[in-house]
């Protein structure tokens, strides 16, 4: 309420003075004008039909055109901030589930979706927020996140799942394509230099994925390619099974 009364005093003052303003200019040019032996009547009507218009609307429309362009800039920040994570630039969590169960919804006269769904679970996170600190923890997400994105199809999407997990959605993706992109990332991020307080630290990642032919449920496919994560061990990195409904 304190800040709402500050706002609208503001505005008061503002109008007041503008106001003010606008008032002294017009009676000092009109009395100019009232003096002046150049002008005929009628020249100094003119210059006051003329003069007054562009001296206060020019300034006025201004301030509204940018106050305008704030405003839309102010939108677009907004709907960026709902639709994508802060840190990874991924789409968030609801985003991303949102357009997966979308994309799996099976029209009736399309018939059966195919594709292919990965989850990525950096390893050693827990380490490097211990050993380096938090912000180096961000900083080897926004890493792999990067990384996964330049990675995969322009059609594909990437989203941020929890604090430390990664789906990505391959629409009509074959076996072999999912085997490819998800080997892909995975190399890539094996790649990635990643040097904390100058001390170079390998960044790595268990990817765990399912390919289905028929419509599925969100939940089914998360489920099923986590459950490739868990059963990848010891140097299997990346598990790929069939999802049937």
């Amino acid at each position: 309420m304190v800040t709402t009364a500050r706002a609208w005093k503001g505005v008061a003052w503002l109008t007041f003075l503008g106001t003010a303003g606008i008032l002294a200019l017009s009676v000092g040019l009109n009395y100019l004008l009232l003096f002046s032996q150049v002008l005929t009547p009628f020249g100094r009507s003119m210059v006051t039909a003329i003069l007054l218009p562009v001296v206060l609307g020019v300034p006025f429309f201004l301030f509204i055109g940018l106050k305008q362009m704030e405003v839309r800039r102010y939108r677009r920040e907004l709907d960026k901030s709902a639709t994508f994570d802060a840190l990874t630039g991924c789409l968030n969590g609801a985003v991303f589930t949102s357009m997966v169960e979308r994309r799996t919804a099976r029209p009736s006269a399309s018939g059966p979706r195919s594709g292919a769904f990965l989850v990525i679970h950096p390893e050693h996170l827990r380490s490097i927020n211990l050993r380096f600190g938090l912000e180096w923890g961000d900083e080897a997400l926004r890493l792999i996140a990067s990384t996964i994105r330049s990675s995969v199809r322009a059609e594909d999407l990437v989203g941020r799942m929890g604090t430390s997990m990664f789906g990505v959605f391959l629409s009509g993706a074959t076996e072999a394509e999912a085997k490819e992109i998800g080997e892909r990332i995975r190399m890539r991020v094996a790649q990635v230099y990643f040097a904390p307080k100058g001390m170079e630290d390998a960044l790595t990642i268990k990817v765990g994925g399912v390919v289905f032919e028929t419509e599925v449920e969100f939940a089914d496919m998360f489920r099923s390619a986590e459950q490739r994560i868990s059963g990848a061990q010891d140097g299997a990195a990346f598990e790929l099974t069939h999802l049937h409904s």
